[in-house]
Parts: C-alpha cells; sequence; structure tokens
C-alpha cells in the first residue's frame, strides 16, 4: 500500500433517493442504521414479479429525469425532452406515484421504502462507495465523446475525493477478508472490494443508448493503468471501479461533511 497521502479530502456526496434514478448532490449526509447514507437507494421499484426496475433490466428508466428536494421528500419527474412535469410529495402521492410509473413502463409497478439500508446492489457492503475525483477524469479521458459528469452519472458512486491522484481509492481494500479501515471526518469506515459493474456505465445515461466497444475499452485501459499500491488479487476481471464499502453500527447517525479529510487508520 501507498504510504503518501497528499490532501485527500471529501469533495463531492451523491444520493440516489430512488434506485436508478437521477442523483442529487448535497453538502451533508448522515450514516443510516444499516450503514448506508441516509436517502441513498432509499426507494426503489418493482415489477409484478417482485424483481427490480432499474437500469439493468430496464434501459427505459435512463429516459426518466428526476428532480429531488434537498431532504429526499419531493420528486419531479418527466420524461427527457418533454416539458411535462410531475410532482409527488413521497409522503403522501404514494398511489400517483405508482400509476404514473406503470403507465410510463406499461406495466403494474410497486414502489417500496427501506429505510434501514436502503437497496443497494450489494447487501454485504451496503456502504457508500467511493471514487476519486482524479479516477473519474481519468476514464472520461479514455472515451473521446465522454465528459467528466457524464463519467459520474453512469458510475453513480456516493462520495467523491479530491487532492489525490487517479485510482488512488484502490488502497483503500486489500486481501478478500481483511477490510481496510480509514475515516472520513469522524466516521470510520471498512474499505471491502473493488465495485463490480454491470451493463448500466455502458450505456448513455440520458438515453440509454450503449456506447460501441465500452466495457472492451475500459478493462483494458484498467488494467494498463492499475497502481502498484492495488491488491492485483481482487481483480478476478478489470470491469471494477470504485470501493464497497461497509460502516460500524456505532457510526450510525454521524454526518459527513464536504471538506472532510480522509485518514487512513
Amino acid at each position: 500500500m501507498s504510504s503518501v497521502l497528499l490532501n485527500p479530502t471529501l469533495a463531492r456526496i451523491d444520493l440516489y433517493p430512488v434506485k436508478s434514478f437521477d442523483g442529487i448532490a448535497v453538502p451533508q449526509a448522515e450514516i443510516s442504521p444499516g450503514g448506508a447514507l441516509r436517502c441513498d437507494r432509499s426507494f426503489a421499484l418493482f415489477d409484478s414479479q417482485g424483481q427490480f426496475i432499474n437500469g439493468k433490466r430496464n434501459a427505459r428508466i435512463h429516459q426518466l429525469r428526476a428532480l429531488f428536494s434537498q431532504d429526499c421528500t419531493r420528486l419531479t419527474l418527466w420524461v427527457d425532452g418533454s416539458d411535462e412535469k410531475t410532482t409527488f410529495e413521497l409522503a403522501q402521492h404514494w398511489a400517483e406515484l405508482e400509476s404514473w410509473l406503470s403507465g410510463y413502463f406499461q406495466q403494474p409497478v410497486t414502489l417500496q421504502e427501506n429505510r434501514q439500508m436502503g437497496f443497494p446492489d450489494d447487501t454485504d457492503s451496503p456502504g457508500p462507495t467511493i471514487i476519486s475525483t482524479a479516477t473519474l477524469e481519468a476514464v472520461a479521458a479514455w472515451y473521446p465523446d465522454l465528459a467528466v459528469d457524464e463519467v459520474r452519472r453512469r458510475f453513480r458512486s456516493n462520495l467523491e475525493i479530491s487532492g489525490v491522484p487517479a485510482f488512488w481509492e484502490d488502497q483503500l481494500f486489500g486481501e478478500e477478508g481483511e477490510p481496510v479501515a480509514f475515516q472520513i471526518g469522524y466516521v470510520t469506515f471498512w474499505g471491502i472490494n473493488p465495485c463490480q459493474r454491470c451493463i448500466v456505465p455502458t450505456r448513455n445515461s440520458l438515453t440509454g443508448a450503449g456506447t460501441a466497444q465500452f466495457q472492451k475499452t475500459f478493462t483494458q485501459q484498467r488494467l494498463a493503468t492499475l497502481p502498484d499500491w492495488a491488491n492485483r488479487s481482487r481483480f478476478n476481471h478489470f470491469f471494477r471501479l470504485s470501493v464497497n464499502t461497509r460502516l460500524p453500527a456505532a457510526e450510525t447517525g454521524k454526518v459527513l461533511r464536504l471538506g472532510d479529510p480522509l485518514r487512513l487508520a
């Protein structure tokens, strides 16, 4: 592991209140009882068979635009390119929102909420995912037509760290079964593994259209740029980016704030 610490600082916090919907950048976030960020993936859509309606299974979700209030209680929805917007108070308009979504997806849709842990992809490591700004910039440079904001939307990480080189966060995980302890502000994290990616980052975040050779280019470049400090044994393939985390139960209720320093234990 590299012993060099530059100035790792929490530069951005992104929450995704409804799984697979657009996110919201916030100045601070509280740790929920399940170890996730409060309001992150707190809601999810399900079909009549109880399966997620998400970007992996339904590319139409990319064409939905969502705007959340800062407290995540209000949601405005519209279809990309349309001027017709509908606003829902999540505590009051649950049935109306399900009806709107059922019409859009042309199938019955139910909305569920999990206030403890949300609906993370990795239920064993439900903590916020961590990436560096420099990593997003490096990945954007691999594709001539992708801006950093588009890469950020595709990979949907929660916590963005500035003041470090690209892929610096790869030192925040170790051997399997050996979490790496670190702190952001006063919150203790355990870094678990490099996050395995699905089909979603290969698509345009606003249209759902696939980017030709995205995964092939990514895996080739990820291997070529893998830092010396990365634990290579944790890469059974190289379509992995950002770090999955867990948080001790004692961190519940603590707050992360922009500007918090990251310190290795």
